[in-house]
């Protein structure tokens, strides 16, 4: 045990002192406390046991008791948020405390203004504070440095907090996790701390997670299927298992209560991916617990650097899922096509609408379909500019039915001719995307070579300015006003440039384009019905042009027939043409149904028309 200082009082000083005999008969608290930062820096000298045995033999042989031990271990001393220190003001608050002992002043706290206020309410109260180690003792010996040595405590806090910000600054640049607890799916390497394993119990929930919302559904309904299938939430799955920061506070009794928020936050982490991301957060004091999130642009995501549990087109998937909402229907289910839909003259997103109304046909095969007449897709600009009674585009409007039937037979058609021309098809792909990218190429470096040349040209125009107002040529204000612009237009100019280069060094090898899309199609071996998970797994995007009318009947004043042109982009190949590998007998066969299929319609307009107007006369008579 160490040496206590000279100063420190006896037992026969105790006795002779009838202030002292006074605060025997109260409580004597022997507080102590060590957070991690003191544990790395001092090592065993600073053990809560060590410096409990300290304090029990001060108060022994000092005459102090009846006394109690409170500690709080591995609690930081820059606030006073510690359950050790709070039963011990309980205990002050209540006047059972005489005396309270300390190893050193620092272990009541490094935050010397709060430490000055709980010095001022001892005072008051008549409670004896004494540091063994400082040789401070408010009774016998008061020292009025006290102030001085908490400053330097919270120095030395300070300088702590900056050299672990360093050291974990060099770490998370490095790319290593700074997360203290891995994401849930993923647990830590025994034999390495900062590697990442997959915990595949919890990763197939995740993987389960990232296709619900592929198949287009929400976080709170995911959360909602997770809860019915009893499959226990993370907080409680990691607590049970010994891990996670949630141990002390969670929910034990309600193991499957799944949060959208949750799903949300997960969906959108890419270590589900393989990436290490770092930084998300930040302290602004060291004495604040309070973290604040950064700007995902000041992030620094390392690539690949653990075992992946969904891949890297999943996930972006699951984010452009996530991006656009969606409205759902009296049954809870969201249109998967709302925000791959757009129109083809003003480039603008077009709006879902729907009804209730429903008509039952059959289709070219025999098959019976049930379509919503009131399910259609219209152009949000020609919408949004009618209210106010402006017209910025026509009214471009789809069925959804038609736009869904014509995705399906796209998909089927592709995936054919993928499957029996696997060698054609990565030709194919090849020689258009060669074709694109010569003149994309060829308009990008035009473009950078005649930004550059407007650059330089704006540097010796800022020079000449300035030489101009050197010389008196022009005022100070005019050159500011003059100067700003050009700089403006230097910087457009610059990040222009710099989004080209990006787009030319963005283009994939063609080959590694088809293998995604030929690995995509080997995932689903059945075409026969849409669902949205294909929807979201092989569209990219959808561009409706406007319907067109053949000329009207001159006898009956009627429309004719409208026809309409929709362009479906794939992810990977885009706007891809099968080729017709039909024999001249297939065509012909087609060619008789279709025309059949004309007539038939135009059956059906005649027969409507007859009706509406059968039914106008009747109304008509009734009126009379």
């Amino acid at each position: 045990m160490p040496d206590f200082p000279s100063q420190n009082l006896s037992a026969a000083n105790v006795t002779d002192c009838p202030k002292e005999q006074t605060m025997n008969k109260k409580l004597t608290v022997l507080y102590q406390r060590l957070s991690k930062d003191d544990d790395l820096q001092q090592g065993e000298s600073s053990s809560i046991t060590n410096q409990r045995n300290m304090l029990i033999k001060y108060a022994e042989q000092n005459g102090f008791t009846p006394y109690i031990c409170l500690s709080d271990d591995g609690r930081t001393g820059t606030n006073y948020d510690r359950p050790g220190w709070q039963e011990l003001m309980a205990k002050v608050d209540a006047g059972e405390v005489g005396a309270i002992i300390l190893k050193s002043l620092d272990r009541m706290g490094r935050n010397y203004l709060e430490s000055g206020m709980f010095r001022e309410v001892f005072t008051e109260k008549g409670i004896r504070l004494i540091a063994v180690n400082d040789g401070v003792d408010t009774f016998d010996h008061p020292d009025d440095f006290i102030p001085f040595r908490e400053i330097m405590a919270e120095y030395y806090a300070r300088d702590t907090s900056r050299k672990i910000k360093s050291v974990l600054k060099n770490k998370g640049r490095d790319g290593k996790p700074l997360t203290n607890n891995p994401p849930y799916g993923f647990i830590k390497d025994p034999n390495d701390k900062n590697t990442w394993l997959v915990d595949e119990a919890a990763a197939s929930v995740v993987r389960n997670i990232f296709q619900l919302t592929i198949d287009g559904n929400g976080p709170y309904k995911i959360a909602r299927i997770l809860h019915d299938r009893n499959v226990e939430r993370p907080s409680y799955y990691l607590a049970t298992r010994g891990r996670g920061s949630n141990q002390s506070d969670c929910d034990y009794d309600n193991p499957c209560a799944w949060n959208g928020r949750t799903i949300t936050e997960m969906i959108a982490k890419p270590e589900y991916a393989g990436h290490t991301v770092n930084f998300r957060t930040n302290k602004q004091s060291f004495k604040s617990k309070k973290t604040t999130k950064t700007d995902p642009s000041e992030w620094q995501i390392f690539e690949n650097t653990h075992p992946k549990i969904v891949s890297q087109e999943t996930w972006n998937v699951a984010q452009k899922c996530r991006e656009t909402v969606r409205r759902t229907n009296d049954a809870g289910e969201a249109n998967a096509l709302t925000g791959l839909i757009f129109c083809y003259d003003c480039k603008g997103k077009m709006y879902h609408h729907s009804t209730r109304k429903r008509r039952h046909y059959v289709t070219k095969s025999g098959a019976e379909r049930t379509r919503n007449n009131g399910d259609y897709y219209r152009c949000s600009s020609q919408s949004l500019s009618s209210k106010k009674f402006t017209s910025e585009c026509s009214t471009h409007h789809v069925s959804t039915t038609v736009v869904r039937e014509i995705i399906l037979a796209i998909l089927r058609s592709t995936s054919g001719y993928v499957r029996t021309h696997e060698s054609e098809f990565v030709e194919r792909i090849r020689e258009s995307s060669l074709l694109r990218q010569g003149e994309t190429v060829k308009a990008h470096k035009k473009a950078i070579t005649k930004n550059e040349r407007r650059i330089a040209e704006l540097d010796q125009l800022i020079t000449g300015l300035y030489e101009s107002m050197i010389k008196s040529l022009i005022t100070e204000e005019r050159f500011k006003q003059m100067s700003e612009n050009y700089e403006c237009e230097q910087s457009e100019l610059k990040v222009l440039n710099a989004k080209l280069q990006t787009e030319l060094g963005e283009y994939a090898n063609d080959s590694v384009k088809a293998d995604k899309f030929i690995k995509l199609v080997r995932r689903f071996t059945n075409f026969e019905e849409l669902t949205n998970a294909m929807i979201n797994e092989f569209i990219e995007r959808i561009e409706i042009h406007e319907g067109e009318w053949t000329e009207a009947d001159p006898k009956t004043g009627y429309k004719g027939t409208r026809t309409q042109k929709i362009d479906v982009y794939l992810k990977y190949i885009g706007d891809f043409n099968v080729p017709d590998t039909r024999t001249e007998e297939e065509i012909e066969t087609d060619r008789i149904a279709e025309e059949k299929l004309i007539k038939k319609r135009e059956c059906n307009r005649r027969y409507m028309r007859r009706r509406c107007e059968k039914r106008k006369v009747a109304t008509q008579n009734v009126s009379a």
